[in-house]
This record gives structure tokens, sequence and C-alpha cells, in this order.
């Protein structure tokens, strides 16, 4: 298992390339932006991309989807049900510019050569987001920073649900590499011990 991480868009928003090196298969997660750029990469990778996944609908986590699905049309695109519904909306503009976004929720899996991608619905921040789980990866979107949390004062955010989110992510078993949609990347041992809001939520019967 490959990762690779480029920041795009005006607020570096983080997309990452997962990769099954010996399949050369790929899943593009989080292409908020730049797609001209998340091309070249691809290409200078030389590998097939089989999905376009998304850890949530907002603006800056979709911005490139449209064009990237022109470019690599036999990738499938995967969102939640609950932020595919804005459609024409600013903050989640997705399903108004692609007709056949496909469906993924809690406890699905998508095969990725040897890899599997598991789907955690983890809602707060928005009222579909996700957490993807692949070997020792969690792709947490906009749901877990380092040190810190998303904010969920946006529409459909919910302090009390990334709360829980949080909560749950923090009893996982084990320790994970955290990638964030935004800033730096983590583990999930270290924010156990430091982000105040992952401990808040870990506190919640």
């Amino acid at each position: 298992m490959k990762i690779s991480m480029m920041q795009v868009g005006p607020i570096g928003t983080n997309c990452y390339i997962l990769e099954d090196e010996t399949a050369k298969k790929a899943a593009v997660i989080d292409p908020g932006d730049e797609a001209d750029r998340i091309l070249v990469q691809l290409n200078q990778m030389d590998i097939q991309v089989e999905y376009i996944l998304l850890t949530h609908g907002h603006y800056d986590h979709t911005t490139a989807v449209p064009e990237l699905h022109k470019a690599l049309p036999e990738a499938k695109i995967y969102i939640h049900q609950a932020d595919a519904n804005g459609a024409g909306s600013r903050l989640f503009p997705l399903a108004g510019q692609v007709d056949d976004l496909l469906l993924y929720d809690e406890g699905d899996t998508l095969p990725l050569g040897a890899l599997t991608i598991e789907v955690l619905h983890t809602p707060g921040h928005s009222p579909g987001s996700v957490t993807l789980k692949a070997g020792d990866a969690l792709f947490t979107g906009d749901t877990l920073f380092a040190g810190d949390c998303g904010r969920t004062d946006l529409r459909g955010g919910s302090w009390e649900e990334i709360l829980a989110s949080l909560g749950r992510l923090g009893r996982l078993e084990g320790s994970f590499h955290v990638l964030p949609g935004h800033g730096d990347t983590s583990d999930l041992d270290t924010e156990r011990k430091i982000n105040p809001y992952l401990k808040q939520g870990m506190e919640l019967k």
C-alpha cells in the first residue's frame, strides 16, 4: 500500500492517492481542486484509477471531481447519500455537476487490488461525512485533524454528532495513521493523548 498526498486549492485541501502497488490500481480521495495537477501526478504514477472517493460533499473537497470524471470516465465516484442531496448549493455543489454518483454508507467495503477500503459513517462536520479505513490508514476528512476537529457551524453540522464520531474513532483498536482533510498528518495514539476533542468524545457513553 502506497499513499501520496498533495495539497490543492486555495485553502490547501489534502488530496490523497491510495495505491495498491502490486495491482497498480488506485483511489483518489478528496480531489478538492486543481484537476490538472492531480492528473499529471496520476499519469506519472502510471496507475489505473478505480475510484474517486469523497469523505464529504463540501466544495473544497469536490471541486476537481467533474474534470477528473471527464478524464477518467471509468473511475467510480462515491459519496454518502446525506451529502449528495445539496444539488446547486455552494457548499454541496457536486450532485448538480455529476449525474452518476454512487453512494456508500456505514460498513460498505470497496476492493482495491488486494486492499479493502472500509466506510465508517462519521457525521458531525457534515451529515454525510465518512472516514475511510484502509490497512493502517484512516482518511478522516474534516472530522479529525491533528490536535483538532472539524467545524460544526456549517449547514448540517452537529457538535454532538462530531463528538460521537470522534469517540468512535478514538476507540478503534490499535493505532492508525491519521490522514485528515487539511493540515498535518498524525497517528491515532498521539491523538488519544493530546487531542482534547477526541478525548472528550471518548468520554461519552
